[in-house]
């Protein structure tokens, strides 16, 4: 029988001083640098992100400009506190010129308090890879890098509209190890067509180069993209789909890549530090068009978002007037169980229990009974100490992560 940890009766909320003091965070927790690159040589019809096709010349020194007048702005809320990872995502910032790099990230160095072991994580299209430039983002202080392979069959890159073939993902991958110490591999299954023994197939090709990273996702058909209204043909069934992800866990972890949160799997010390920071409900600040972030301060959370059309974004940030900001509010009290709950419970192992009370500023009391319920339906492990959903929980997690929404 489980252990069940009881403080409520089961059933009964949170009594409304779980919530009504409000919050009080102790410390702050670690602080991260999101950077939005928006532009792709083609929009993929299966992306969500907030990635725009380029028309004409890449916009690089008014970009450039625009991102030290948006980071500027920032530089109030984030004050004296250390920065100890940087993520440059997109859209393709592998678009961005070596010199433009090598100008962002001086300019990082000289705003901000960059610890000295800071991650730079740099997102790469193998289409837009040159081995030259990926030893020139190195030298500028670069020292990971993660590449949109998707897959090797080619066939199947056409169907998911990408602009790279087989060849030219394997070239960017052997560039990458030359230039870069850390390197993961983004690889999709459940593909239009796919068979099982093609996601086998794409799998051990990536597993063959012997990363320390591998992310891999199941295509899945996202609200406002070109698949959610014209669904590709021939994707294989739940059912298939379900089979494949458990084929892919099996023999990456088979391999000596650890499985650690949802999609994501490393080799011992090859763990993504700039996402666990996510994950563990850490802060991040995020800057460029369409960009999200989350900043913490003794008595309240701020939640940011950025204006997502990239010329708008420029011009309102070069204005320098605050336009370029197109939400932020302070999250509610109530809001923060769930959104704490989002993050932890995608890692594997999940977190300590104690980690809530310091990375929200509530009372554990707040979600007790929620979390007794969760224990007495075998979604989360009975640990007093850790809060970790159990291997049922994991394969229902949008059902366990929906429990802390009331």
């Amino acid at each position: 029988m489980q252990k069940v940890i009881r403080i409520a009766p089961e059933g009964k909320a949170a009594p409304a001083s779980a919530f009504g003091g409000g919050i009080r965070l102790a410390s702050l927790p670690p602080l991260s640098l999101y950077v939005h690159v928006p532009w792709c040589v083609r929009k993929c019809p299966y992306c969500d992100f907030n990635s725009h096709e380029l028309k004409g010349e890449l916009p690089e020194q008014e970009y450039l400009s625009a991102l030290r007048a948006d980071l500027e702005q920032a530089l109030p809320l984030i004050w004296g506190r250390q920065v100890h990872t940087v993520f440059i995502g997109g859209g393709t910032p592998s678009l961005l010129s070596a010199a433009a790099v090598d100008e962002m990230l001086a300019m990082f160095r000289a705003c901000l308090n960059l610890w000295p072991d800071a991650e730079i994580t740099m997102e790469a299209n193998p289409g837009t890879v040159e081995a030259a430039r990926f030893q020139d983002y190195a030298r500028s202080g670069v020292n990971r890098v993660s590449l949109g392979i998707q897959s090797f069959d080619d066939a199947a890159l056409a169907a998911l509209g990408r602009i790279h073939d087989s060849a030219q993902a394997r070239r960017a991958i052997e560039a990458a190890q030359k230039a870069f110490g850390r390197v993961n591999l983004d690889l999709m299954f459940a593909l239009p067509g796919q068979s099982p023994d093609a996601c086998r197939a794409d799998l051990q090709t990536a597993m063959a180069f012997g990363t320390e990273h591998l992310s891999l996702y199941n295509l899945t058909l996202e609200p406002n993209t070109v698949f959610a209204k014209y669904p590709p043909p021939a994707l294989p069934d739940d059912d298939t789909a379900a089979a494949m992800q458990d084929t892919v866990a099996q023999l990456a972890e088979e391999g000596g890549w650890q499985r650690y949160e949802v999609s994501a799997y490393a080799r011992p010390q090859g763990r993504s530090r700039h996402n666990l920071n996510y994950w563990e409900f850490g802060d991040y600040l995020g800057i460029g068009p369409g960009a999200h972030g989350k900043l913490s301060f003794p008595d309240r959370i701020l939640r940011q978002s950025r204006l997502r059309q990239p010329q708008s974004w420029m011009t309102a940030a070069l204005q320098r007037q605050g336009g370029h900001i197109a939400e932020e509010r302070s999250v509610e009290a109530s809001e923060l169980p769930f959104e704490f709950m989002l993050n932890a419970l995608r890692l594997k192992h999940g977190v300590s229990a104690a980690s809530f009370e310091e990375r929200t500023g509530l009372s554990l009391a707040a979600i007790l009974p929620v979390v007794n319920r969760a224990v007495a339906k075998g979604l989360l492990q009975s640990d007093p100490s850790r809060i970790q959903a159990t291997p049922l929980g994991w394969r229902f997690l949008n059902d366990l992560q929906a429990m802390f929404l009331d």
